[in-house]
């Protein structure tokens, strides 16, 4: 990347006034930059390995990746000489090409639970799918929803009331993610219209806490299922090929019906997929799921590349290892400047928040400090680390974060 020019280039200033005029509230989503802290970029122009550019020209390292999908580092040189290739011979055909077949088959080799896989564009995509292949097969309704979990856009799940009416909601029934009871109480209310089970592989809420699965709660998902004839489905949509290869609940044993991904599955390229057992083919074969854009080939050939460079690289041990090393030296600097903190979640997808924190005010001022040293972080949601993380930009990260803390002291005090 070239040198940064001067802070008096406000290109980002300008876009935004620009959008504003063309975009409902100048962006949608979790993409609007009006939900971070001031100082914060909206437009980005590039990006490479672990670091984005600004359209100010300021440049960052990344522990947002794109909010999950860059798995492997931007422009991940290998993908995007397979996305080129594709593209070159076509994209969006009147049908897949041969890498629709390629990609569902290295699928079933490397998911455990799989024995067959579709494609869509995004992760809202993937779990509605979920939710209409269970209802599909069982013939029932209800589905239990971890309280607080996000599962996408669509009116089903959005975190947002606008738009959306009861009834679009009335068939869900919510329970605490870990708590047996409550899931025990939540499909006893569901009574013999139970359709399944819509879980992420750990509690990854907005703003809180982030919580690992208990061995005992996963395992009795699993037995409540079996035992209603209904379908576990596992949102790895934000998890998926960080946490395990052949699926984030392996190292408990337990293995879902069906299986929402996205984000990462082909670093950076817009793809999502749905896997399922064998006992779920038929139904998944009767619903009517479908998008034009679906099996484009160049999302898929990237893909295909990811998952080779994933595989060979070690990268769970990689993200495993520089993440354990970030975590371990955000501990030291928060002992050594004498400011609580939590650290919370998988290391490859860590989460700190700082105590006594309800507004987030010091989280934000710790977020803005480092984000003026080059390290683009957030105050309220996990982080997520790549294979194009090493631990020289790692020590980067922490020489930043070292010079927030030391803010974060002076403004608010010790503890």
């Amino acid at each position: 990347m070239d040198p940064a020019p001067s802070d008096s280039d406000d290109t980002d200033r300008r876009l935004r006034e620009r959008a504003l005029r063309v975009t409902p509230g100048g962006m949608t989503g979790h993409l609007n930059a009006a939900l971070l802290p001031g100082g914060y970029p909206q437009f980005f122009t590039d990006g490479d390995g672990c670091r984005v550019r600004d359209a100010n020209g300021r440049e960052y390292i990344d522990f947002m990746c794109s909010w999950g999908p860059v798995l492997l580092g931007h422009r991940h040189p290998e993908v995007e000489a397979a996305a080129d290739t594709q593209r070159r011979l076509g994209d969006c055909l009147n049908g897949p090409t041969p890498r629709f077949v390629e990609l569902a088959e290295r699928l079933v080799d490397r998911i455990a639970h799989a024995d067959w896989a579709m494609f869509q564009k995004n992760g809202t995509d993937a779990t509605t799918l979920c939710l209409t292949i269970a209802r599909a097969a069982t013939g029932r309704r209800k589905v239990l929803v971890a309280r607080g979990a996000y599962h996408g856009s669509a009116p089903w799940c959005t975190p947002s009331p606008a738009g959306v009416v009861a009834e679009d909601r009335v068939h869900l029934l919510p329970f605490r993610y870990n708590d047996v009871a409550s899931v025990d109480a939540a499909a006893a209310a569901a009574g013999d219209d139970l359709a399944g089970v819509m879980v992420s592989p750990f509690r990854h809420d907005y703003g809180v806490d982030q919580e690992l699965p208990d061995p005992a709660f996963a395992r009795h998902l699993r037995r409540l299922c079996n035992s209603r004839g209904a379908v576990l489905m596992l949102d790895e949509v934000r998890t998926g090929f960080r946490l395990h290869d052949a699926g984030s609940w392996e190292p408990l044993g337990v293995r879902p019906d069906l299986a929402a991904w996205s984000k990462a599955i082909a670093n950076g390229h817009a793809l999502a997929a749905v896997t399922g057992t064998d006992s779920l083919r038929d139904a998944a074969t009767r619903v009517f799921a479908t998008g034009s854009f679906w099996a484009g080939g160049v999302a898929m050939a990237a893909a295909l590349a990811t998952i080779e460079v994933a595989d060979r690289s070690g990268l769970v041990p990689h993200l495993e290892r520089v993440g354990r090393r970030f975590r371990d030296g955000i501990a030291g600097q928060a002992a050594s400047h004498g400011v609580a903190v939590r650290q919370s979640g998988p290391v490859q997808m860590p989460l700190m928040l700082f105590a006594d924190d309800p507004g987030f005010e010091k989280g934000s001022f710790f977020c803005q400090h480092a984000l003026a040293r080059g390290v683009y972080l957030h105050p309220r949601h996990n982080v997520f680390l790549s294979l194009a993380h090493g631990e020289a930009e790692i020590d980067l990260a922490l020489a930043a974060t070292d010079e927030a803390f030391a803010a974060v002291a002076q403004r608010f005090g010790r503890g």
